[in-house]
């Protein structure tokens, strides 16, 4: 049974090796990515996934929506999004209704 200096000693040794292969095949892992983004004519936003379509979406500027309700004491505006304010919660919202 070996000790444990020498399992540790193994396990160096093999890290090393792990990195070595590690850095002799990526070389030919990034060059065989890179053709066929060429010969299929992929792009980087392609590949990008979710994080293209998010970061395109986190940038475009969001429309405001219309005020739907008005109280007349205050005059405060609500779109109907979202929870309700004081003035209208737990009421009939009909009569808040802004005619258009």
């Amino acid at each position: 049974m070996s000790s444990y200096r020498e399992l540790l000693a193994q396990r160096e040794k093999l890290e090393k090796q792990i990195e070595e292969a590690k850095a002799r095949e990526y070389a030919e892992v990034l060059n065989e990515i890179k053709q066929k983004m060429a010969d299929y004519g992929i792009t980087l936003a392609e590949l990008g996934g979710n994080r293209a379509k998010a970061a395109k979406a986190a940038s475009r500027p969001r429309a405001g929506v219309a005020p739907k309700y008005r109280d007349p004491a205050s005059g405060s505006t609500w779109s109907g999004r979202g929870k309700p304010p004081r003035w209208i919660a737990g009421q009939d919202r009909d009569k808040f209704l802004i005619e258009k």
